[in-house]
């Protein structure tokens, strides 16, 4: 694709990036066959086509609109147009610089700032997460039954293991998901600890900085960005072997830590090493069950067939590009798959999307719970907690963490032989 981009845009490093992907793009329009929201809207401005066009239009000196907003707005960032790209054309980097030079030119109204800044706010502060939650489930018993479904029950996380191992990795926390879901950081610690592997966190971690990064908030999220390394650092040195993020959403943007951060001299080098150690679960631990033929008995797993829906996250599939490896590792513990169609379909979680863009987002969800539960699961499985949460939402099956299924703490769901 040609582009004039402005002089004192293309003088950024940012511009130059923005210049670099757009040159990759040939229109081709392959893109827009596996895009949400244009199979929702049909329209060509609600496509990762249309929106390049549109964010081309802002680099070359072209004043963006309210309407040019509210196309990106919609826009997911579920990348799956990137898998598709024969051009390896980089989007969801594009789309992110594209809504930042639209912010800085467009004034949203004095409700989008407020409900950005709340979300911004709280979301990454796991106390506030907890107080909202407590209060939510104080009146639950009054709220209509849609409402209710949106408010998780407590669940305890059970034991966690000491770090007993000499082999020991890095674990995130999370925001979100430690106050809302956190047997799911405790199972996979049980689970590694079977593995011979301790999974230890940074006592001054912080947010990941994802939800910052995708409401267009860069500085404060590269600051996070910076804090999490300087947390991780002295555990990176002193051995760990990864850093695992149970969270997907996070996963992804943790592996982006070094392309973010290439241009502070201070933190370059550090983020780069920080990206290359990050793990999904899936990943690290089909590495454990390749290296050592035992593995598998140690995690204590009873064979059953438990039939499974897996849910792959957008984060999982085309941030991180491991959904195949989770599949994998359920398919070598015993688990029999659940055929799910569309399965590169996003479910309409996307981060904060479901709260920004309720309409499209229940749609998107009730498409995926059709496709989830065609095939009669026993159970569904998911590898992000905002997917989580959301599916629960509308499924009519337990939703769960796929490390659960490997907990030899947890429950395990009736059925199978």
């Amino acid at each position: 694709m040609q582009t004039s981009i402005t002089p004192s845009i293309l003088a950024t490093a940012k511009g130059q990036e923005a210049e670099r992907i757009l040159r990759k793009c040939v229109h081709c329009g392959f893109c827009n066959a596996t895009c949400p929201t244009y199979q929702l809207l049909g329209n060509e401005l609600d496509g990762p086509r249309g929106r390049i066009y549109l964010v081309k239009q802002v680099l070359e000196g072209h004043r963006p609109t309210h309407r040019t907003l509210t196309h990106l707005d919609r826009c997911l960032t579920c990348r799956a147009c990137e898998t598709t790209c024969p051009s390896g054309v980089e989007y969801g980097r594009l789309a992110d610089l594209g809504r930042e030079l639209a912010e800085e030119r467009v004034r949203r109204s004095w409700l989008e700032i407020l409900a950005r800044s709340g979300i911004r706010f709280v979301f990454a502060r796991p106390l506030l997460v907890r107080l909202g939650l407590l209060a939510g489930r104080i009146v639950r018993p009054f709220l209509p039954a849609g409402a209710s479904r949106m408010v998780p029950p407590a669940r305890r996380a059970g034991r966690r293991p000491a770090a007993r191992h000499r082999r020991r990795m890095l674990v995130l926390a999370g925001c979100v998901q430690r106050a809302a879901e956190p047997r799911i950081n405790a199972a996979a610690a049980r689970v590694f600890d079977r593995l011979g592997i301790s999974l230890v966190r940074a006592r001054k971690e912080t947010c990941c900085g994802a939800i910052d990064h995708h409401l267009t908030a860069p500085a404060r999220a590269l600051a996070r960005m910076r804090r999490n390394i300087d947390a991780w650092w002295p555990h990176i040195e002193n051995g760990a072997e990864a850093i695992v993020v149970t969270a997907s959403g996070c996963g992804a943007v943790v592996r982006e830590y070094g392309h973010l951060l290439r241009n502070d001299p201070a933190y370059a080098e550090k983020a780069a090493r920080v990206s290359s150690l990050t793990r999904d679960p899936g990943e690290a631990i089909e590495e454990a069950l390749s290296a050592d033929e035992m593995a598998l008995d140690r995690l204590g797993l009873d064979g059953r067939r438990t039939r499974v829906a897996f849910h792959a996250p957008c984060s999982l599939s085309h941030g991180l590009r491991a959904a195949d490896a989770v599949e994998r590792v359920l398919e070598r513990c015993g688990f029999e798959r659940a055929q799910v169609a569309d399965a590169h379909l996003c479910c309409g979680s996307a981060g904060t999307y479901s709260i920004l863009e309720p309409t499209l987002s229940k749609r998107l969800l009730e498409r995926k719970i059709e496709a989830l539960e065609r095939n009669e699961p026993e159970i569904i499985a998911t590898a992000n907690i905002g997917c989580l949460l959301h599916l629960r939402r509308r499924a009519g099956h337990p939703v769960v963490h796929w490390i659960e299924l490997l907990d030899p703490a947890a429950p395990r769901p009736a059925g199978g032989r």
